[in-house]
């Protein structure tokens, strides 16, 4: 019975994130195949554009905002409007607030509780407040997996 309802409970978050994932690309955000977007992650797509690549996956919690709201104060010509260019095989952890005008190059890695406000190299891991790259990954760059291993 608990096998049956862990499935069911799957499904239906499969259903919801299809419904999400259809909303954002309707509302103009350009998201490529493969890619998973928790049901917890805020897309900002109000201003501004969002685009992000193949096979990434963004966890619980993650904002990516593609305006700023009080970027007037600090310069009357600036309307707040902005974008965020997501590669493809990217990570971005639980928390992570990736902040207008940044790109995040592809297989890179953003550690979780992370404040991105600046551009992140491909290959790159890259964590804290604001954001530092920790180290480069070496090529061949493996790509997330598809599929999980299951876990017993």
């Amino acid at each position: 019975m608990k096998v049956i309802i862990r499935k069911m409970v799957h499904y239906c978050g499969n259903v919801l994130r299809f419904i999400q994932m259809s909303f954002l690309r309707a509302s103009g955000a350009k998201i490529g195949k493969n890619t998973m977007i928790s049901l917890g992650a805020k897309i900002d797509v109000r201003r501004g554009k969002i685009t992000i690549g193949d096979h990434c996956l963004i966890t619980h919690g993650c904002y990516i905002l593609s305006h700023d709201g009080a970027a007037h104060v600090l310069n009357p010509d600036d309307n707040g409007t902005g974008y965020v260019t997501i590669g493809d095989h990217v990570f971005i952890g639980v928390n992570t607030v990736v902040m207008r005008n940044v790109t995040i190059g592809s297989h890179a890695v953003i550690g979780a509780g992370s404040v991105v406000n600046k551009d992140i190299p491909e290959g790159a891991v890259a964590a804290g407040n604001p954001v530092k790259i920790i180290k480069q990954i070496e090529k061949p760059y493996r790509p997330l997996p598809k599929v999980h291993k299951k876990v017993d």
